[in-house]
């Protein structure tokens, strides 16, 4: 599902990631990064909180699981990447959800409980261009 999102993205596009561990967050930041043409690994910012990709667009790739309170985002520049050239994913978006703007995609992700190697999402769009990304999405699967 998220290498079908990527050609659909485009600069300031924001999508926060939500779910237990192991939920599979990494793997459709991964999955997203694919589809933007991006051949660097993808790996988790869990210890350094951004990591940057370049491919058809940047992608700002942010772990917030250490973080406390939005606050502390500050220090990082965070709107700089929220509102730059890119796209940013948020792992563990709801931990910072009074920093991240209404218009974003907001993805949260389950183990299925009939299979481990199966996640059930639930999409919600905050305003119009995320609607219209969703809508997108919905044409495509």
């Amino acid at each position: 599902m998220a290498k079908s999102l990527a050609p659909h993205l485009q600069p300031g596009d924001i999508i926060s990631l939500t779910g237990d561990l192991g939920a599979g967050k990494t793997r459709f930041v991964q999955g997203l990064a694919e589809g933007l043409g991006i051949k660097e690994a993808v790996t988790s910012p869990t210890f350094i909180i951004i990591r940057e990709y370049q491919g058809r667009l940047p992608l700002y790739h942010f772990d917030v699981y250490r973080l406390t309170s939005s606050s502390e985002l500050a220090p990082l520049g965070h709107e700089e990447y929220f509102y730059g050239e890119g796209v940013t994913v948020i792992e563990w978006g709801d931990k910072i959800i009074e920093a991240l703007p209404d218009d974003r995609l907001t993805i949260e992700m389950h183990r299925a409980v009939e299979s481990p190697d199966r996640r059930r999402l639930m999409i919600t769009a905050g305003g119009p261009r995320s609607q219209k990304l969703l809508k997108g999405l919905a044409k495509e699967e």
